[in-house]
């Protein structure tokens, strides 16, 4: 019997009893017309819209978990004056958008590693591409697992743990089979004319980390984020009738950037610019915090605008994507029922400080877009200007579903800021990476990003993001702000360990 059946049930009980027990001097026709009248009342207060809401919030409500790879704030809902995101934004309209959201790690496997495992980096010691978490922790309850074992049909379309892009397309990777109930590894025509791919770094030696590109042919559902879109519709299908955890990972924009002509068409050449900072500025970076030697890889301004077209042309592809399947949500009715989660997995570097990719402790390397969108959520369609992490995905989904998460996870619930995204919140978010061997560091709070590299030995930054948003001016060393340094210093060095040695150790964060 359904919770639905139960409660009229009742209802009908009750009907009964009253005009049975009435103290009301009733013959058994005048009986027979009050049980009818009352019971008519009662079917059609069950059937009102607040109780079908009410019904609605006691049952279970799914999660479709959409991640791109590679995919920085250069998003129409992000403010970005030429990308072309309609679907991506039609979701933020529905959604809290995080404007400082920041992943663990500008990496692809440590990154998904920690936000899949809700621990950080130094926790897990996943630094590399090459480490599964499951190889760390045997027994870790991933955030998708913990939803299967608790009902959940838990199923992965595409990247979701780490493998190598484009190497690894088609494959499972570094994936992890207990999370899921069942998976696909789309592969596609992109995959197939590989070959034909334009690289502009061929000294690179990895096609995955250079900037490479095509205009492809086809259709996109032919492409492999095409396919991802279809096997993600068909799951929705059928499994639109129970509880439902869709994990779905796209490839673009991660290089080799690939489109059809009609993306590359949303972007002339002529209106793509490479950012320009002062030249003095380059003096005050530490050299750890620069990965690109020698800047822009020491190309011609004509290749790297035809390259920054082509990341722009794939994010405007898997917009369409990530479209289709909207659509289908929408389609089945889901949307009222399903917790939607936007992400990329680490910010990308276009040109800023003359670095491109990732792996790099500059803001624009860091920060992600991350939106929520929360049934019934009293701040769906507002933005959020709070710092958060992406390792608070985990909590906040088993908060946001009634699941008790692991004791372990490190991550904060981000459900108050679903409900008012200017809540007080003095939560602070943490990124780190190894460069040349060396460990670097950084905080950012609402105002300011504080760096370490070597904890200190190889330099500091210190950027006020109120007037420089850009981090072209380190105030490390600045006197002036010598208060300020030391109070991330010591906000840095409380969450994290100070040593600087191979095994680095995480302290509980404090909230």
């Amino acid at each position: 019997m359904t919770m639905a059946q139960d409660t009229l049930d009742s209802k009908r009980h009750l009907v009964r009893a009253f005009a049975q027990h009435s103290p009301l001097r009733l013959n058994g026709f005048m009986k027979e017309r009050l049980l009818l009248l009352l019971w008519l009342a009662s079917i059609t207060l069950h059937f009102s819209p607040e109780a079908r809401a009410a019904e609605t919030n006691t049952q279970k409500l799914n999660v479709l978990f959409i991640v791109a790879d590679d995919l920085n704030n250069s998003l129409g809902c992000y403010g970005h004056p030429l990308v072309k995101s309609p679907n991506i934004d039609r979701l933020a309209k529905r959604s809290v958008r995080f404007e400082r959201a920041y992943c663990q790690y500008p990496l692809c496997n440590p990154s998904r590693s920690s936000l899949l495992s809700g621990l950080r980096p130094d926790t897990s010691k996943i630094y590399d591409n090459s480490t599964p978490i499951r190889k760390v922790f045997p027994d870790v309850v991933t955030l998708p697992q913990l939803f299967k074992n608790n009902g959940y049909f838990s199923a992965r379309i595409g990247k979701l743990y780490h493998y190598g892009v484009p190497g690894q397309i088609g494959t499972s990777g570094l994936d992890d089979a207990p999370s899921w109930n069942e998976f696909v590894n789309p592969s596609g025509r992109d995959r197939v004319e590989e070959s034909d791919v334009i690289n502009f770094t061929p000294f690179v030696h990895n096609l995955g980390a250079s900037l490479a590109w095509m205009q492809i042919g086809g259709t996109d559902e032919e492409e492999t984020d095409g396919k991802v879109a279809t096997e993600t519709i068909r799951m929705l299908r059928e499994h639109k009738d129970k509880p439902f955890f869709i994990a779905t990972g796209f490839y673009r924009p991660h290089v080799p950037d690939i489109a059809t002509k009609k993306y590359f068409d949303l972007y002339p050449v002529e209106k793509i610019s490479l950012p320009m900072g002062p030249q003095e500025h380059f003096a005050g970076i530490p050299s750890l915090a620069l990965t690109v030697e020698p800047l822009n890889y020491g190309l011609e301004d004509e290749k790297l605008r035809l390259f920054k077209r082509a990341y722009f042309a794939s994010v405007s592809f898997m917009d369409a994507q990530v479209g289709r399947v909207l659509d289908e949500l929408e389609r089945l009715k889901l949307a009222d029922s399903t917790v939607v989660v936007f992400f990329g997995d680490h910010g990308w570097l276009l040109g800023e400080h003359g670095q491109w990719q990732k792996q790099s402790l500059f803001e624009e390397s860091a920060r992600v877009p991350l939106m929520i969108s929360m049934p019934g959520a009293k701040g769906n369609g507002r933005a959020s200007q709070r710092t958060v992490e992406l390792l608070d995905l985990y909590p906040t989904l088993a908060d946001l579903c009634g699941l008790q998460a692991p004791a372990n996870i490190e991550g904060k619930t981000l459900r108050p800021l679903l409900n008012n995204p200017k809540c007080s919140w003095d939560v602070p978010a943490f990124t780190q990476v190894v460069h040349q061997k060396k460990m670097g560091r950084s905080v950012r709070t609402e105002r300011w990003r504080y760096t370490e590299w070597n904890g200190g030995k190889d330099g500091a930054e210190l950027y006020d993001h109120n007037t420089d948003p850009h981090e072209w001016h380190n105030l490390a060393n600045d006197p002036k702000h010598a208060k300020t340094k030391a109070e991330l210093q010591k906000l840095l060095r409380e969450n994290f360990s100070a040593a600087e040695e191979a095994e680095p150790v995480r302290k509980n964060r404090k909230p």
